[in-house]
């Protein structure tokens, strides 16, 4: 769905009132705490719904009441469904950092190895993001967590790091 980015999906009901639980598959989940809309993939299409109510819980979820969703039964057409925030409600980045979907498809340079491949997305780990990255049919993880010295080329879609000294040989000959 271009111009939206996935936040997480809805786990499960909660209560019997039309009310769900988001799951938010993100690494800061209280930054999604005051959202007053939110759109749902139904049948591909981004479908916008109201936000009435929230309340955070824990790891990782919050409760939903979104508008006209008043019954158990209206609630259960929604399990499951993906949900995305428009991209123009990310504030702009500087040359340092990077949004975790915006990156798939960035080639990623190590600048003491070169070109190693393209960023296929970021394994959410709590404690330890991992940049994922797929050379020649070879998956590399590379930990986020670690001094990487990211520099992101949005123009040229490039991804520029410094690993640690022998991370790579993990990986690549």
């Amino acid at each position: 769905m271009k111009g939206y980015f996935q936040i997480g999906h809805i786990a499960k009901l909660h209560g019997y009132n039309g009310e769900v639980s988001l799951f938010l598959d993100v690494t800061q989940p209280q930054n999604y705490r005051q959202l007053n809309l939110v759109f749902l993939e139904i049948e591909g299409i981004a479908t916008p719904f109201s936000i009435q109510s929230s309340k955070p819980m824990n790891n990782g979820f919050m409760v939903l009441k979104l508008e006209g969703v008043n019954s158990e039964n209206e609630a259960k057409r929604l399990v499951r469904k993906s949900v995305f925030l428009s991209d123009s409600l990310l504030p702009e980045l500087d040359e340092h950092s990077f949004y975790d979907h915006e990156i798939e498809g960035f080639k990623v340079i190590d600048t003491a190895r070169g070109d190693i491949g393209i960023a296929v997305g970021v394994i959410d780990h709590p404690s330890n993001p991992l940049l994922q990255v797929e050379k020649g049919g070879v998956e590399i993880l590379i930990p986020l967590n670690l001094e990487l010295h990211k520099k992101v080329n949005r123009k040229e879609r490039t991804l520029s790091i410094t690993t640690p000294e022998g991370l790579l040989d993990v990986y690549l000959p």
